[in-house]
């Protein structure tokens, strides 16, 4: 059976700079498999993953699957924002898989030299806003984003969320007035789950995974600006052929079918 183990000794010293947020799931592949087939790679040993906290539930359940193909495999997550994962494998975090919510994250990784080979884009989301169960402020659309009468939070501009919620903001002639800029999308959703926030723009994956009493409202544009997730192999992976295999069985069927039940779009070139 999987279980979950913290990386958080490995990390210490970067967790206390960035607030890293661990978690770890058991599993972990030495080799490649196929593309489009997934189940056991022979993989074995240890392999971390720095993975998009909206990446959270599904990549969970593809661990899950991947691990009990691969008795002998340790898989390892490590989800957090975008950006703060970026800055985490520049400063030396070892890790063996790096999958962002944006390009551009994953472009500075590229740029430091820290990824091996070309990143692929794997799957697509979208944004949505998010309200209290009821939406008891009667929040309507991306407009009320501008009503400073509305308890309102958002992704920080840095974090992959906050980018494309700042364009969408400006495409539409929104000056946002937001109460709180966060550093991930599940700190969102968190302010509104909680009630502190009337309403917050998030995935739309986060919305269909939530745990508590939330519920989403699509909005005009929104399918225009969509975050493209890509994945990469680590230049200093200690496991480098466990982090292809791990890639591999993301991109497989199997793979693909557990990011579409959690809401992400699979069809990328």
């Amino acid at each position: 059976m999987p279980h979950y183990r913290s990386l958080a000794r490995r990390l210490a010293g970067l967790s206390a700079v960035l607030g890293l947020a661990v978690a770890g799931c058991a599993g972990d592949p030495e080799s490649a498999s196929s593309e489009h087939s997934g189940g056991r790679t022979g993989a074995s040993g240890q392999v971390t993953v720095f993975a998009a906290a909206s990446l959270t539930e599904a990549f969970t359940e593809i661990g899950k699957a991947f691990e009990q193909a691969n008795p002998d495999a340790d898989l390892r997550f490590n989800f957090a924002g975008s950006a703060t994962l970026s800055q985490q494998l520049t400063r030396g975090a070892p890790a063996d898989v790096f999958a962002s919510a944006n390009t551009a994250q994953m472009q500075q990784a590229v740029g430091a030299g820290v990824t091996a080979g070309e990143p692929t884009v794997f799957v697509t989301n979208t944004l949505q806003i998010v309200v209290p169960a009821g939406n008891p402020a009667n929040v309507t659309g991306l407009a009320d984003f501008g009503k400073k009468d509305l308890a309102l939070a958002v992704c920080a501009a840095q974090v992959p969320c906050g980018a494309v919620s700042q364009t969408l903001f400006e495409t539409a002639g929104i000056t946002p007035a937001p109460d709180t800029l966060e550093q991930s999308v599940k700190a969102v959703l968190t302010k509104v789950r909680l009630g502190e926030a009337d309403a917050g723009l998030v995935y739309r994956t986060d919305v269909a995974s939530a745990e508590g009493p939330v519920e989403g409202i699509d909005f005009p544009g929104a399918e225009k600006e969509t975050n493209e997730y890509p994945i990469a192999a680590l230049e200093d992976a200690p496991n480098a052929a466990g982090a292809h295999a791990f890639i591999d069985y993301v991109r497989s069927d199997e793979g693909k079918a557990a990011l579409e039940e959690f809401g992400f779009g699979t069809d990328v070139s």
